[in-house]
């Protein structure tokens, strides 16, 4: 198994003659080979690539050729002529038009070995590293309802009604959903009621084209452990008539909803939320359990999806550090001290580093909630934060956004060479960008890699990088 990447450059020429075949619009067949780290199949003609979408390794397809480049092309599934061993029937009905999830339709014990050798490809690739030592990638408890959070956009139909779903892949038509089998089941009877509400209410919905309307996205949260569900509408402005109404009116239907917000967001964005939150009726946060401890988590609050999976990638840490009880930890880009606080009790002392200013009082308020006394957190870049730290710490933890560590980050661990460096990574490209740098001045060996599937159904891979400083 490889994975194959687009080309470095869309310039590349290949000096063969343009063949009949190697035209847009073209019908050709192939099979497919692999998987890339978009999630789209790869098959090959004449030499060249081409992508295929909603395909797997083994298929053998016939294709139309959508966007053709020199080298490669961007291909539509036209047929299916012989399926792999690895594809199975997707279990949403609308799988192959949502853009929600990528890989229903492959068997999840391939979508582990498959998040495994990306991690794997990245590492020798970018990364330069020979057999890199990249452990089995950690299955999530379920590879369906598993999500803890949805945030779906809402739009009128032609006719008037009321929608909300995911976007269809590569576009902006919205997939009309009333439920969805990744996230927790228990939020399906909302996503499905609540339109009808919004539609009864007559509240206007938003126009992305025109910027007009009020309601947005409706976003639900539920904790795990605890059932409790916040419910949020994400609006243009704060004049929705009677929502204390029909606020206490969800509070009553719904007995684990603990709490109604509207967040306002009157900008023409991507961004989901604004910058101000406001509680309607109940509480402005749900309580869950993680590692044993008590968390509060508002509707604008970062966690990870998958509570599950992220508390085993938690425990593999652990058991990577074998810590004595002593040690002092930093953990940079800590959010609201999701793994800061369990690991601040198996050390001497924790320092938790956190651009977000809000985020950090959630840390603050958590650590209080926990009892946990020997935690500092501080509000700022950790690019800014890290080489203002008094002495050296003994184990960093980072756990950068997508785009990776800045430049600074690295440097600054690369002069003050803490004995262990653990790096948590969403995208295994920029993972593996950054160890090399760590590890360019031999300071550093990589001793461990533990992928994590927090994301099922996709092509997305969590995984933990374990760096030991040389003697």
């Amino acid at each position: 198994m490889s994975t194959t990447q687009l080309p470095d450059s869309a310039d590349t020429r290949i000096d063969e003659p343009a063949s009949a075949l190697w035209q847009q619009g073209q019908l050709v067949e192939m099979t497919i080979a692999d998987l890339n780290d978009t999630g789209e199949g790869v098959g090959r003609l004449e030499g060249r690539v081409v992508f295929v979408p909603d395909t797997v390794p083994g298929d053998r397809v016939l294709v139309r050729l959508l966007h053709v480049k020199s080298n490669y092309a961007i291909a539509k599934l036209h047929q299916l002529l012989e399926k792999s061993p690895h594809r199975i029937r997707p279990s949403c009905i609308v799988a192959d038009k949502c853009g929600g999830c990528q890989w229903q339709h492959i068997d999840y014990n391939y979508q582990l070995d498959v998040k495994q050798n990306l991690v794997v490809q990245a590492l020798e690739r970018i990364g330069g590293f020979t057999s890199p030592p990249v452990a089995p990638t950690l299955s999530a408890d379920s590879s369906l309802t598993y999500r803890n959070k949805a945030t779906y956009p809402l739009k009128r139909s032609a006719t008037g009604q009321v929608q909300a779903g995911y976007y269809q892949k590569g576009s902006h038509q919205l997939i009309n959903l009333n439920q969805c089998p990744v996230q927790d089941s228990r939020l399906n009877p909302l996503l499905a009621e609540i339109k009808q509400d919004i539609q009864q209410l007559g509240w206007s919905v938003y126009n992305e084209q025109r910027h007009q309307g009020r309601l947005r996205h409706l976003s639900l949260r539920i904790g795990r452990r605890t059932g409790e569900m916040l419910l949020t509408l994400v609006t243009t402005d704060w004049n929705l008539q009677n929502l204390d109404v029909q606020a206490r009116t969800w509070m009553n239907r719904y007995p684990k909803l603990v709490g109604v917000c509207v967040n306002q967001n009157p900008h023409r964005t991507n961004v989901i939320f604004g910058q101000e939150t406001r509680c309607v009726v109940g509480q402005p946060y749900l309580r869950e359990e993680f590692a044993d401890l008590q968390f509060q988590l508002r509707p604008d609050t970062f966690f990870q999806v998958n509570t599950e999976a992220a508390e085993a990638l938690l425990n593999v840490i652990v058991e990577q550090l074998v810590l004595n009880g002593d040690e002092v930890l930093v953990d940079a880009y800590c959010g609201i001290g999701t793994f800061t606080l369990p690991l601040a009790k198996r050390v001497g002392q924790a320092i938790g580093l956190e651009v977000q200013p809000t985020s950090v009082e959630q840390a603050q308020l958590n650590a209080q909630l926990n009892s946990i006394s020997n935690v500092i957190f501080q509000a700022g870049a950790v690019e800014t934060l890290l080489p203002e730290l008094e002495s050296v710490p003994d184990i960093v933890l980072l756990d950068p956004p997508r785009k990776g560590c800045d430049r600074t980050v690295i440097d600054t661990l690369l002069h003050a060479l803490p004995k262990r460096i653990i790096y948590i990574s969403c995208k295994p490209a920029t993972l593996a960008r950054d160890l090399k740098l760590l590890c360019q001045t031999d300071d550093y060996q990589l001793t461990h890699v533990q992928p994590a599937d927090f994301f099922p159904q996709t092509p997305h891979v969590e995984c933990a990088a374990f760096l030991l400083r040389k003697e």
